[in-house]
């Protein structure tokens, strides 16, 4: 924790729909990988925060949250929970929206809120690189507009890195003097464990069906670094995936065991990254009916928002 007089603080909560592009564009600021990416809803389950900290002294925490929705499970339910938990008591919000798409009843709801907590918040219209006619951006603008007087309105492509280096100067303004929060020389509070688990549930996400990610967990059930027998540092992972209906197991392992071979291969080559060095993963596959309505069993993966 930094003690300097000249230290700032500021937190951002980083809100929007499904599939906004959210984790990506936290990703982007944060400048490293600190929250997994794929097209399925409900990527991200829980608060991550990414953590940027400056030479001048300003550390940014960016709160990235789950894609606002109708809760249908206990899980859900925490989901929303740690949106709305996370709109109070930043200093700014970016609520991060797809320009390709029509405003949703859950985005009304959620500008709501954000009105409700009376921050700062920016809008940020993403997915410009899909627009054929910019010309289609003004009546989305009108749209949210009328919703709510934004600070600013930044149409950007976090994919193509489009408009995107002015949104930490904006936010600047809104920073705070006093001792940084997190040490300065990490990117995330997420537990080592937790950064795990979700790499490899980010490889499931990528190779399953539209319908069954949302019913897929990862434990970590060992984590150890130990050597080789020729010296050279290694690091074992067990995991197990938990799936919530028997009939599903099978579908994660795949015919022959070829879905999970590759989920394993995926994984293990960005967790060598990670580690720098060699990683021995080993994946097995279980059954946890209905674990999404478990309160117990959500508290045990950490996302109960406590």
């Amino acid at each position: 924790m930094q003690n300097s007089i000249n230290s700032k603080n500021i937190f951002i909560a980083v809100a929007g729909r499904p599939n906004a592009g959210k984790s990506s564009l936290v990703n982007l600021l944060i400048g490293e990988k600190i929250a997994i990416v794929s097209d399925k809803p409900q990527t991200t389950r829980t608060r991550i925060n990414g953590v940027l900290t400056t030479e001048a002294g300003l550390q940014y925490v960016f709160a990235d949250t789950p894609g606002f929705h109708k809760a249908k499970t206990k899980l859900s339910a925490h989901m929303m929970k740690a949106v709305r938990t996370s709109l109070t008591d930043v200093d700014a919000v970016l609520l991060v929206a797809d320009c390709t798409r029509a405003i949703s009843q859950s985005e009304k709801d959620l500008v709501q809120d954000i009105k409700q907590n009376n921050t700062p918040a920016f809008l940020l219209l993403n997915k410009t690189d899909l627009l054929r006619d910019k010309g289609q951006l003004l009546p989305v603008i009108g749209a949210y507009s009328a919703l709510h007087d934004f600070v600013e309105i930044i149409p950007i492509s976090v994919k193509k890195r489009d408009n995107t280096d002015s949104i930490l100067l904006l936010l600047e303004k809104y920073a705070k003097d006093g001792e940084h929060f997190f040490p300065d020389d990490i990117a995330t509070d997420q537990s080592e464990k937790m950064f795990i688990a979700e790499i490899i549930r980010e490889k499931l996400l990528r190779s399953l069906y539209e319908e069954l990610p949302h019913g897929i967990a990862v434990v970590i059930e060992s984590l150890e670094d130990t050597h080789t027998n020729g010296g050279q540092p290694i690091v074992d992972i067990i995991a197990a995936i938990m799936c919530e209906k028997a009939s599903h197991k099978g579908m994660v392992i795949g015919k022959g065991g070829a879905l999970l071979r590759l989920v394993g291969e995926d994984a293990r080559k960005e967790l060598e990254e990670y580690f720098e060095c060699k990683v021995n993963l080993k994946l097995w596959v279980k059954v946890k009916e209905d674990w999404r309505n478990r309160e117990s069993f959500i508290s045990e993966l950490g996302l109960n928002g406590e």
